[in-house]
């Protein structure tokens, strides 16, 4: 069994900050002590003098685009970002192509991740208006939940049969993770806009089109449901003020039955954003106002909002290079995503204790993942050491997303990640990807 030592650490967890070591023997940590652990037969000792220690992230929505969408990314290009930006752990959606929408298509997805993937992994199952009986076949063990978009998306994937929801809202026991978004109200708001700019509607009409309503009406009635049938619900990217009035600060999140995730673009950008960055910030749910931006950072503050998510969705720089209508939603976050939050700590913005907490421990306890998301004996080494002084600056350079690009370019990071740890190997270090290793299927105590 290999073994490393982590020495002289800044360990953050469970809501503590303390100086201290961590030795790893194998897949697993096997000692955390604030006094001195013995180096003698150590293979690998790591002097982290400076350096924070943090639980590897666990990014609850990402897209990877494999299969079917590959000339925007792959499990292997994308799993190595994430790494990159201190993400050890993934549960990817079914928006894929085919879509994840039956049993024999989710196995396939672990099978290409068991090949490809230097993250931990899980997918999504993919609901329609007519597959309920394939999902109630869904391994509560060994996947993450279902996904269900109540708004746009591609292929068969829109559920909008109000017979199907109930169904699947009172049958289905697994975790139930929603983009909500009215169709309706978006298709009404976008012909009012194409009439208005006889079709030449500008990038900032976006969250008009959009709007805070469209994503309250599609929210709501997903609470509604949850709450009728006692439905276990996970509602993705909130993106406005007025959905926060649906979920329950005070409650302590074992005892939710309806949580909400947060998302790093919603928290970094405004509307205000969108005269320089353009379709770059086009996403679905939009970047809204100021006024959202900074309640939606006072939700997870508050533990409103739960956890914390990339919803990484990468498209080509071709495809994002175009007009209003034609530039797909969505873009590349999973490397980047915890130095911004990282310097969001930096402003005074968030505590360091409180980001682990959202973007580890949280997503743990909420999905009831085994062995992960905490610095504990006898958990898997999926760690991350972050140099909390190191300037440096997004360029395509230092990219490793297979489409090249990124929302965030050219901005100036103060921290950044060393190493990352997955399962106890070092995956990413001093810059660079570190091959040899795949990730583990993760599984759930449920």
């Amino acid at each position: 069994m290999k073994t490393t030592l982590i020495k002289n650490a800044q360990i953050v967890n469970e809501g503590k900050i303390f100086n201290g070591n961590v030795l790893i023997r194998d897949e697993y940590i096997e000692q955390i002590s604030e006094e001195p652990i013995a180096e003698d037969g150590v293979e690998n000792v790591i002097d982290a003098k400076g350096k924070f220690l943090i639980p590897g992230l666990i990014d609850d929505q990402v897209h990877f685009r494999e299969p079917g969408l590959t000339h925007k990314a792959t499990i292997k290009t994308e799993s190595r970002a994430a790494v990159a930006g201190g993400i050890t752990s993934f549960m990817e959606m079914p928006n894929t192509v085919p879509n994840t929408v039956t049993q024999e298509l989710l196995e396939d997805k672990y099978q290409l991740a068991s090949e490809k993937s230097i993250a931990n992994y899980s997918f999504f199952f993919g609901a329609t208006n007519d597959n309920l009986s394939e999902v109630l076949k869904t391994n509560p063990q060994n996947v993450c939940g279902v996904k269900v978009f109540m708004g746009s998306s591609t292929g068969n994937m829109l559920v909008d049969d109000k017979k199907t929801l109930e169904g699947l809202f009172s049958e289905c026991e697994l975790l139930i993770a929603t983009h909500c978004e009215d169709e309706e109200t978006i298709r009404k708001n976008l012909e009012h806009f194409k009439q208005k700019y006889n079709y030449n509607i500008p990038i900032s009409a976006h969250p008009l089109i959009r709007n805070a309503e469209a994503c309250y009406k599609s929210s709501s009635m997903a609470v509604e449901l949850a709450t009728k049938h006692n439905a276990k619900l996970h509602i993705l990217h909130i993106s406005t003020a007025k959905e926060l009035s649906l979920f329950d600060a005070n409650k302590p999140l074992s005892e939710k039955r309806i949580t909400a995730e947060g998302c790093v673009h919603h928290a970094w950008f405004s509307d205000k954003d969108y005269e320089a960055k353009g379709t770059y910030i086009k996403w679905n749910p939009t970047v809204k106002t100021e006024n959202d931006r900074q309640v939606i950072i006072e939700a997870i503050n508050n533990n409103t909002i739960d956890v914390l998510a990339t919803d990484h969705a990468p498209h080509t720089i071709q495809e994002k290079n175009n007009a209003y209508l034609k530039a797909p939603s969505g873009g590349p976050l999973v490397q980047h995503a915890l130095p911004a939050w990282l310097e969001m700590v930096k402003q005074g913005v968030f505590t360091l204790e409180h980001i682990v907490k959202k973007t580890s421990h949280d997503v743990a306890e909420l999905f009831q993942i085994d062995k992960r998301g905490y610095i504990r004996e006898g958990y898997y080494a999926d760690l991350v050491l972050v140099d909390w002084n190191a300037e440096w600056e997004v360029s395509k350079e230092n990219l490793l997303y297979k489409c090249g690009w990124s929302p965030l370019e050219g901005t100036t990071f103060t921290t950044k990640v060393d190493t990352t740890f997955v399962n106890g190997n070092i995956v990413y270090k001093n810059g660079r990807v570190v091959e040899g290793t795949t990730g583990k299927r993760l599984l759930f105590n449920r």
